[in-house]
């Protein structure tokens, strides 16, 4: 494969992992409006450590853990400071 083929197909790829990053992003947002009700707090560190180990769970590779770990932990704190703009 030529690399203009290979960067069309990461370019395919964006394009899903940014509809699933907004579809993760309206969950957190519905999860955030709940808490709110039950006012619990915004950020659950014991969820977001199962995140991590769950994510860990799944990797194949070629990422490491740590990589996908610091990728996740980047997305959760997007999403709680989503959550928390949403509450203020």
């Amino acid at each position: 494969m030529a690399l203009p083929e290979w960067r069309s197909e990461i370019d395919e790829l964006d394009k899903k992992l940014v509809t699933l990053f907004n579809q993760r992003a309206l969950l957190a947002l519905k999860i955030g409006s709940e808490k709110r009700k039950q006012g619990l707090p915004m950020r659950s560190l014991e969820r977001e450590e199962q995140v991590l180990a769950n994510v860990k769970k799944l990797n194949t590779g070629p990422l490491s853990d740590e990589a996908l770990g610091r990728l996740f932990q980047q997305l959760m704190d997007e999403f709680c400071r989503l959550e928390e703009e949403r509450s203020a």
